[in-house]
């Protein structure tokens, strides 16, 4: 019987395991160093925010009356106001206003009253008593005139502050609700309010730059940190993610925006905020 040979197997070189070992090791050390490199200190901060003019919306309301009706109405959505200007007037003004013609008529009367008593008063007895009650009726006269003049303003709507009108609550023959009558904004002053992180707020400072963007902007836009807000609160802002943090604790930071034009119509809009420390 022949003898059966048994020849060994080459043993294969280590040269392309060690190859790959020691590119594996590489980027380890590569990967290593730079997240020794990186500092959370100086990574940007983001949050998401809404757009909104400066001061935020104002809300006008109606008089402190009970029950007030619009009786006429002088502004629309879009229209630009200055302060004081007439937004309004109640259905009482009319009255109101016949009221005021009263009292100036009996003003009136009451000072050819006292002009009389002055005329009479040179050497006729009681004379100085009749041009003392002569004095306090116009006085009297003069007051109430002020009392019906206060209640006729009371009858008019003014805006607090120069805007543009955002939304009309309240038309004519319409009561004046919780929400006021108009809604102002100062659009030519636009910023950008993010809800930043209570744990990222110790890295915003005032005057840092800001980037804002949205799917409803044509490009980023550019500001600056304005003011960070004093208050720890609840998150407004919710994005689409469906696992985000719904009772996030969060600052309002306000961003003052470079070109404030660009988004002087889209007030609430929402917005994602990236802040450079």
């Amino acid at each position: 019987m022949r003898a059966r040979v048994y020849e060994r197997a080459p043993r294969m070189q280590p040269h392309g395991s060690r190859k790959l070992g020691a590119l594996a090791l590489a980027c380890a050390l590569v990967g290593l160093a730079a997240l020794g490199r990186a500092d959370p200190e100086k990574d940007a901060v983001t949050a998401l925010g809404r757009l909104e003019p400066r001061g935020g919306p104002v809300r006008v309301a109606g008089p402190s009356v009970p029950v007030a009706v619009i009786a006429e109405l002088s502004v629309e959505e879009g229209q630009s106001v200055t302060e004081g200007q007439v937004i309004a007037r109640l259905d009482r003004y009319a009255l109101q206003q016949a009221v005021v013609r009263e009292r100036e008529a009996e003003l009136v009367h009451t000072e050819a009253e006292l002009r009389r008593a002055k005329d009479l008063a040179q050497g006729l007895a009681g004379a100085a008593s009749r041009r003392e009650d002569a004095e306090a009726a116009v006085r009297a006269a003069q007051a109430a005139l002020d009392a019906a003049r206060a209640e006729l303003e009371l009858a008019v709507v003014r805006a607090p502050i120069a805007g543009r009108v955002l939304e009309v609550h309240a038309r004519a023959g319409e009561r004046v609700g919780p929400d006021g009558v108009v809604e102002l904004g100062r659009t030519d002053e636009m910023f950008a309010v993010a809800e930043v992180y209570e744990t990222d707020i110790g890295r915003v400072k005032t005057g840092q730059h800001a980037t804002v963007t949205s799917p409803a902007l044509a490009k980023p836009l550019a500001g600056a940190v304005d003011r960070v807000g004093l208050k720890i609160g609840r998150q407004d802002a919710v994005g689409a993610d469906p696992i985000a943090k719904t009772d996030a604790r969060v600052v309002e930071v306000q961003i003052r925006l470079d070109d404030p034009a660009a988004v002087a119509n889209l007030t609430n809009l929402q917005v994602e905020v990236e802040i450079t420390p």
